[in-house]
């Protein structure tokens, strides 16, 4: 792919920007720019105004001041089209609209700052290709692990170091509803409405407590980290509904406790990526990620470990993260930069090398809510040998309702091939409650 020398516009004074969207994320980006102008223009030489907004009722918006002639406007093509906006910050989410404006503004040959998760990880490599062909630049820092700047760390803090393991709590909404339910005990349903009366949830909450939206980060990411192209589909997810308070009280036991876990590792049989509830050593430094925090532990092959932590969320933090990505795009279009580092670090990405989660050798823990009856941990037992599954533990809390109790058996690392089979194996057993549910005991940190 050829790329054309940007010319720099070294006659004006300053750089304009057009937000579209006014939500969390674009009304902090808005407010973040007004406030800090003036220290914005001292650490750039120049000034980012903004130019434009957007949004379904700008009029109606409670906006705070915007001086001079700024564009209040409901139609994003008076964004996209005016020629006066260099920079479009896309802050409305989703992939249909959003990718038209995204597609329409590089055409333009207008930057574009996104904080667009979802988008950028079912089309981000795709919308880069249309960014370089028309030479300007594509900047998503704020798509992944809001105030944690993750990928100026994969892009280029790190770019001389070779990533072998990544783990992420990736999704605020869910690590609160978990270490919730760790310190209160309490249920699952309300942790949740607690969750949605503090705005950390959404009315409709599938995309956080299902793993959609970390699945989404994590694609993003193991882009970034490994150089292969993927889409969300393809990494094994599953989320954090079936989360019980006596599964902290059994994961204390055995001196763990719980996280909705972004994994990414690498090996010469491919890369394996999952989005699970996991079992993680109460040493790891990932266990002590409490509430609505989001934090990446990087394990590199010169490097060693690296750890970044901070506000995975929120109108302030994500607003940061897309302002800097405004001032760097600001600086490449007011100075010129014929050459830029792709936002996914590596010139192109290579076809996915998928590694089935299936094949992977680990300890289990494997809970069980059965009616209690003779002979119930014999049978589990012959179950679990048939498919050469060792036990390392059982575990029983003391209960008074003998017909719904909790109980768990650990294992020895087994591939989890054997674990699957072995539980469809028990899961019609005419005294379970419900299906056994079963975790991963992560042991590479």
């Amino acid at each position: 792919m050829t790329r054309e020398h940007v010319v720099p516009k070294a006659a004006r004074t300053h750089v304009s920007v057009g937000i579209i969207g006014l939500g969390n994320v674009g009304l902090g980006t808005l407010e973040i720019l007004l406030e800090s102008a003036q220290r914005i223009e001292g650490k750039l030489g120049f000034a980012l105004d903004v130019a434009a907004v957007c949004s379904r009722n700008p009029r109606q918006k409670k906006l705070p001041p915007l001086e001079g002639s700024v564009i209040r406007t409901s139609e994003w093509r008076d964004v996209v089209d005016n020629p006066e906006i260099d920079i479009v910050v896309e802050a409305i989410g989703g992939t249909a609209t959003a990718g038209h404006i995204i597609e329409e503004a590089l055409r333009r040959r207008k930057s574009v700052v996104t904080a667009n998760k979802e988008l950028m990880a079912l089309r981000g490599s795709e919308l880069w290709a249309l960014a370089s062909e028309n030479s300007v630049n594509l900047a998503m820092e704020a798509s992944v692990a809001g105030g944690i700047p993750i990928h100026t760390v994969l892009r280029e803090g790190i770019a001389g170091d070779r990533v072998l393991e990544l783990y992420g709590i990736l999704n605020g909404t869910s690590n609160f509803i978990l270490t919730e339910i760790e310190k209160s005990h309490a249920a699952f349903e309300s942790v949740l409405s607690e969750a949605q009366r503090l705005g950390y949830a959404e009315v409709d909450p599938s995309a956080d407590i299902d793993g959609l939206d970390a699945r989404s980060k994590l694609a993003i990411l193991a882009a970034l980290a490994f150089g292969e192209k993927l889409t969300p589909a393809e990494i094994y997810t599953e989320g954090i509904r079936r989360i019980m308070p006596v599964d902290f009280q059994y994961a204390h036991q055995l001196q763990h406790t719980i996280r909705l876990l972004c994994l990414a590792r690498q090996s010469d049989e491919g890369l394996l990526l999952s989005v699970r509830p996991s079992l993680i050593p109460q040493t790891a430094i990932l266990a002590h990620v409490q509430g609505a925090y989001n934090a990446i532990w990087i394990r590199g092959a010169y490097g060693d470990d690296t750890f970044y932590y901070g506000r995975g969320a929120g109108s302030k933090p994500t607003g940061v993260a897309v302002v800097s990505d405004l001032m760097r795009v600001a600086r490449e279009i007011r100075f010129g930069s014929p050459e830029r580092v792709s936002p996914f670090a590596y010139e192109s990405l290579d076809a996915h090398r998928p590694l089935p989660v299936a094949t992977q050798k680990l300890p289990y823990y494997l809970r069980f809510r059965v009616e209690d009856k003779a002979g119930i941990i014999a049978m589990l037992a012959t179950i679990l040998a048939k498919h050469e599954i060792g036990i390392d533990a059982v575990l029983q809390l003391p209960r008074e309702d003998w017909r719904d109790l909790p109980f768990v058996i650990t294992t020895e690392p087994a591939p989890e091939q054997s674990v699957r089979q072995a539980l469809l194996d028990i899961r019609d057993a005419d005294f379970l409650i419900e299906p056994p549910f079963a975790m991963p005991m992560e042991r590479g940190f």
